[in-house]
């Protein structure tokens, strides 16, 4: 299994190069860029990186059609891959922050947002081939002049999408280059590649280098009260928390209750900055940073190596590890002790 980066969304584009330079010597795979509503660009923060290595793969994500047109995102990813010589990833979500700032509702019903992923992925598939197309005709998304991106020489970039229910891995393992799953924990894993593998059974061609990969918070720090603080500060994204809910791999239906009735404290922890919960008994935080989360210090390192192996046996071909607060010194940790226990 690889180790991924992927990095907070203020880090500034040439702050995303050194870091990436550091990164492409430790043997990371890629380096992830978040896109936020009011941040740095994800795809511009790349140019500077991709400029500074030579092998290093360099991605963003999440991009959603609904805030960019699927054909811009397709002309934006063949640019970066340009110019960083065939390096470059994308990873289409259905939704995302910047849609929710955009003042844009997710629909009802989660298969239109299959859909619009799914003829995302068309689309730039159909532009990374280099060939004429008349035109695209979807239900969701429309082209209608022809387009043809022949300028592109490099090897075709590699597209993603952020698939963690059922539908979405489906649909993603059966069309795109890899998965980006979020916040999948090992009791999670099972059924999550069962639906892996459904897709992957119905490609029209077998799957060269399929990856999966999942978005895992890393929060060790050299001391355990910085470390906790953070990821307390954090919770409220940990993907069981947030619709539709998984909490009952964790947790009691009654404690499951109370986190859900206080969802409100848990946002106030990360929009003050504070990394107080109020209201949710302490035991129940903890547990869920443990269970969600990498946490602690150097010591607790052998333990998350287990649960890292574990993933690797369940699978994933990458953990895409989030760095926070200080991303430099959270890289040279997984350097030093993640990457070399994982070869």
């Amino acid at each position: 299994m690889d180790i991924e980066i992927i990095l907070e969304p203020d880090v500034p584009p040439q702050g995303v190069a050194e870091i990436a330079v550091e990164a492409e010597k430790l043997g990371v795979r890629a380096l992830w860029t978040s896109n936020y509503h009011h941040n740095w660009d994800a795809f511009v923060s790349l140019v500077p990186a991709a400029q500074a290595t030579s092998k290093i793969f360099l991605g963003a994500l999440a991009v959603s059609p609904l805030e960019m047109h699927p054909l811009k995102i397709a002309n934006t990813l063949l640019s970066v891959n340009e110019l960083s010589n065939g390096r470059a990833m994308v990873a289409i979500s259905g939704g995302g922050g910047v849609a929710g700032a955009m003042g844009i509702k997710m629909e009802p019903k989660k298969l239109k947002s299959v859909g619009r992923v799914r003829e995302t992925v068309e689309i730039i598939l159909a532009a990374r081939d280099g060939q004429f197309h008349k035109s695209y005709d979807g239900e969701h998304y429309q082209i209608t002049r022809p387009f043809i991106m022949n300028w592109a020489t490099s090897d075709g970039p590699q597209i993603y999408t952020c698939s963690t229910e059922p539908q979405m891995l489906r649909m993603g393992a059966r069309l795109a280059d890899g998965l980006q799953m979020s916040d999948v924990a090992i009791p999670m894993l099972p059924k999550a590649m069962e639906n892996v593998h459904i897709g992957l059974g119905k490609r029209d061609t077998p799957a060269k280098d399929f990856r999966v990969g999942n978005f895992w918070a890393w929060h060790i720090k050299k001391d355990r009260e910085t470390s906790m603080h953070e990821a307390r500060r954090e919770l409220v994204f940990r993907g069981s928390l947030l619709p539709p809910h998984s909490l009952d791999h964790f947790l009691p239906e009654d404690e499951i209750k109370i986190v859900l009735d206080n969802f409100p404290e848990f946002q106030k922890a990360y929009w003050m900055r504070t990394g107080v919960i109020e209201n949710v008994p302490e035991h129940i935080v903890n547990h869920l940073i443990e269970e969600l989360s990498s946490s602690g210090t150097e010591e607790d390192i052998p333990k998350e190596l287990e649960r890292f192996r574990q993933f690797a046996d369940g699978g994933l071909t990458d953990l895409s590890i989030r760095l926070f607060d200080n991303p430099m010194d959270g890289l040279k940790m997984i350097g030093e002790h993640v990457i070399p226990a994982l070869r």
